[in-house]
């Protein structure tokens, strides 16, 4: 490790979090299934393929525009599932809880959870509670697992797969998430405010099993933006990746807020987007199927895959220019999920 003590970086996604799985993580834990690092473990059970994930949320604040850490603790744990190809099926929620914490505001939590695995179509089927001394735990911390069954449509998801020619697409605007939770935060008075786009993308993903063939590639948009996850794809590969700002959706007022507080929306978190990189054949038929799911609507087809500069994720900027995309170095914004 480069430094003797844990930062805030090392919870960002991006580059001080790699460092931290591989010289700490790997080296002790690392196994066949974990070395692939992704959204889910995949394995054989009596009944077929499975995914297992597992995730830890500790958001501030605890409620934002749009969602609350009861809702981002469902749709993410669901994401991680459904970007694996994977039917999620079954959660645990474990809560940490401080002394004093209000039992409405829990409820409130609790509630939203519900709603949410409803709107997913999954259960909750075991949990746990601990509760410590004032102070000990910034009111409420939620830790969650999930179970999903493979869907055989999305068998052929592999990062291995990935060639040039193929496309990236995204099912819509970046940067909500993140900057409805650093609005909230602050408290800032803005005119437009944002929402978060926390949602359950199951039901969008399954909409596309009638070209599931197609698709190399899915991973949610979360801790370091679209662009930690566009430079993973191309990371210490034989092809590149290129980017076009000119088509990547971003909301005005989420560019407002990034212009106003000095952030780049590709590297802010969201909640609710999916990366896709599919066979460039059939790319438009990927984007006009994700369209047709109101989760979808504002898709786009926002880079490619390239031969050329292996290794490298390039951004194609709206004046015609190129520059270098590198994975977030530091932590842009601490608790964000």
């Amino acid at each position: 490790m480069k430094h003797a003590h844990i930062l805030l970086g090392h919870g960002s996604g991006g580059q001080l979090t790699h460092d931290l799985i591989e010289n700490i993580f790997l080296k002790h834990f690392g196994n066949p299934k974990l070395d692939k690092l992704g959204d889910s473990a995949i394995f054989s059970g009596s009944t077929g393929k499975l995914a297992f994930t597992t995730d830890s949320f500790v958001v501030d604040p605890l409620f934002f525009p749009g969602a609350n850490i009861g809702k981002l603790a469902i749709a993410g744990t669901v994401n991680d599932l459904a970007v694996a190809g994977a039917v999620p099926k079954f959660l645990s929620a474990a809560f940490i809880l401080e002394e004093g914490l209000s039992t409405k505001l829990l409820e409130e939590v609790v509630a939203a959870m519900a709603e949410e695995a409803k709107i997913a179509d999954i259960q909750i089927v075991t949990g746990d509670t601990k509760v410590v001394e004032r102070g000990k735990c910034d009111k409420l911390f939620i830790n969650t697992a999930g179970v999903g069954f493979m869907e055989p449509a999305f068998t052929k998801l592999d990062q291995n797969n990935i060639k040039p020619g193929d496309k990236i697409l995204i099912n819509g605007s970046i940067g909500d998430h993140g900057m409805a939770v650093m609005a909230a935060r602050n408290q800032l008075n803005i005119q437009s405010p944002v929402q978060s786009d926390c949602a359950s993308l199951n039901g969008l993903i399954q909409s596309l099993k009638p070209l599931g063939a197609h698709i190399r590639f899915m991973r949610d948009a979360t801790r370091g933006g679209l662009a930690t996850v566009a430079t993973e794809i191309c990371s210490n590969k034989s092809f590149g990746v290129e980017l076009f700002e000119s088509e990547i959706p971003v909301n005005s007022s989420v560019r407002g807020m990034c212009e106003l507080l000095g952030f780049d929306p590709l590297y802010v978190a969201n909640e609710g987007k999916v990366l896709l990189v599919v066979d460039g054949q059939y790319a438009a038929d990927l984007l006009a199927q994700l369209r047709l799911h109101p989760l979808g609507k504002d898709a786009a087809i926002i880079g490619e895959i390239k031969q050329d500069k292996p290794g490298r994720c390039m951004l194609q900027t709206s004046i015609g220019g190129h520059r270098i995309v590198d994975m977030l170095a530091g932590e842009q914004l601490p608790r964000i999920c």
